[in-house]
């Protein structure tokens, strides 16, 4: 059935983009950089899953046990040698935001540019659990079930980690406001470079998911974290939920556009969901209005 392929595919599809702006909303929610180099995290991670696998034989969700300390550990480090020396000097959270997108814009042309040197401008891809599966009528490829299983779970479990810890709720604090957090004994230096680093790693994630079933290039970074960003807006700046309802949202409404009109214009459709959300919900989905 049209319908069910349309549902299913669309979850699938909105299940990556939630999983991976969650990370993104960790990061610019919580460490207030916006990161625009954010998409070639998770283009590096899909490229990583692909050289373990056709390589050394090891398939990706096994990989996932190699792929997210490493993201972790390099997302700490450029948090802790590139950007705290902007955080330091930024008089305001506005002088911030400025710096950071400038200094990852850079970094989006270093890591893209290194990308290229190693991979070329092809695209890539590897067929592992692409067995095609029955299932409400609709025909599915299991690794895309597999994937989507794995992004809730991630999912769900930053959401227990955030609402169920003393670090969750530290990581909350800091969220809302830092200076309060700092009066409370919070380290706010510190939990802003686990955010960054967690965000990094979600992204990491994500992209070690979607090579499972999608091709991929060394520039597909910026589609990536342009996505990422509609899905943050959309949903509410430092929403976790609202980032999971609008990426849920957006791969519904680009699957339907794709089937039912034209694939062509599914970039076309994410802006308009986009200005639709923007001109009821300035705020987002989820946000809420400043008093």
């Amino acid at each position: 059935m049209l319908l069910v392929d349309i549902l299913l595919s669309g979850l699938i599809l909105g299940g990556m983009y939630a999983l991976v702006a969650m990370g993104l909303t960790l990061q610019y929610g919580v460490a207030r950089i916006l990161n625009l180099a954010y998409g070639e995290v998770m283009v590096a991670a899909a490229f990583l899953a692909y050289v373990l696998f056709t390589g050394a034989a090891i398939v990706p969700l096994v990989g996932l046990v190699v792929v997210l300390p490493l993201a972790f550990a390099a997302n700490w480090l450029v948090y802790r040698v590139m950007l705290v020396p902007l955080v330091r000097r930024a008089k305001n959270r506005a002088a911030l935001e400025t710096d950071s997108i400038l200094a990852t814009f850079g970094l989006l042309f270093v890591l893209q540019g290194i990308a290229f040197v190693i991979f070329g401008g092809q695209y890539y891809g590897y067929a592992f659990l692409s067995t095609p599966v029955s299932l409400f009528g609709a025909t599915v490829a299991v690794n895309r079930l597999v994937a989507l299983g794995f992004a809730a779970v991630l999912a769900i479990g930053l959401y227990l980690l955030l609402t169920r810890t003393r670090t969750g709720t530290a990581i909350r604090a800091v969220a809302v406001d830092p200076t309060a957090a700092r009066l409370v004994a919070i380290d706010v230096d510190r939990i802003a470079a686990l955010a960054f680093a967690a965000g990094g790693a979600l992204c990491a994630a994500g992209g070690v998911l979607v090579s499972m079933f999608l091709t991929f290039n060394a520039a597909m970074g910026v589609l990536f974290t342009m996505k990422a960003l509609i899905v943050v807006i959309m949903g509410g700046v430092g929403n976790l939920l609202g980032a999971l309802a609008a990426g849920l949202l957006l791969g519904l409404i680009e699957t339907a556009v794709a089937r039912l009109v034209d694939p062509g214009l599914t970039l076309a459709a994410n802006y308009a969901l986009f200005l639709a959300v923007l001109l009821v919900r300035p705020t987002g989905l989820f946000g809420k209005v400043a008093r």
